[in-house]
């Protein structure tokens, strides 16, 4: 699950599309996001791999250690889905304007402004008025297609964490189930 969750993260930071669209002096509130997910997802790894060791070893300290650690790191998870959930409509007006700026900064010459153009296949927004796309036809405006493929990338997200959270209790259920056994067998001997 670890894995799966630094996966998404770094899709998210590295996507080719994504990088594109943001370049490196992007919105910060998106980049925190991804970055804590993929600090989250090394950690998860790490826990895992201790979990494993407990288990391995018939260890209740190693075992208790995991559970903890899990328990933290689904609490912040949901802290993290929370935070994006409610701060969503933020990222995506924080795009748009960054956006914006490009195109004002710039009259569309340069290849932040280009690049949305040309990957959500958009032409100009309603702050920045009539716009030149010579090679886009369409009368999708930028600011609707930011929202629709942000969106579609956060619900991604979404299930995503769901379904590792779903794992997560399940795990956190084993490690209690199995710790509870070692003790039980030890003091019978």
């Amino acid at each position: 699950m670890g894995s799966l969750v630094l996966a998404v993260g770094l899709w998210l930071r590295l996507d080719p599309n994504t990088v594109s669209l943001l370049g490196e002096g992007g919105p910060d509130t998106f980049f925190i996001g991804v970055y804590i997910l993929i600090a989250a997802g090394g950690l998860v790894m790490l826990v895992g791999f201790f979990g494993c060791c407990g288990a391995v070893r018939e260890s209740q300290c190693l075992l208790g250690l995991f559970f903890a650690c899990l328990l933290v790191i689904f609490g912040a998870e949901v802290a993290a889905g929370v935070f994006g959930f409610i701060n969503k409509d933020k990222i995506i007006e924080e795009i748009k304007n960054f956006y914006n700026e490009s195109a004002k900064d710039n009259n569309n010459n340069n290849a932040t402004v280009q690049s949305y153009h040309t990957i959500l296949n958009c032409c100009g927004s309603s702050a920045t008025g009539p716009t030149l796309c010579p090679d886009i036809v369409t009368n999708k405006k930028c600011d609707v297609a930011i929202e629709e493929f942000f969106n579609s990338k956060l619900f991604i997200v979404g299930y995503v964490g769901i379904g590792i959270a779903g794992v997560m209790i399940i795990g956190m259920i084993f490690s209690m189930v199995l710790c509870c056994a070692i003790r039980n067998s030890r003091e019978v001997i």
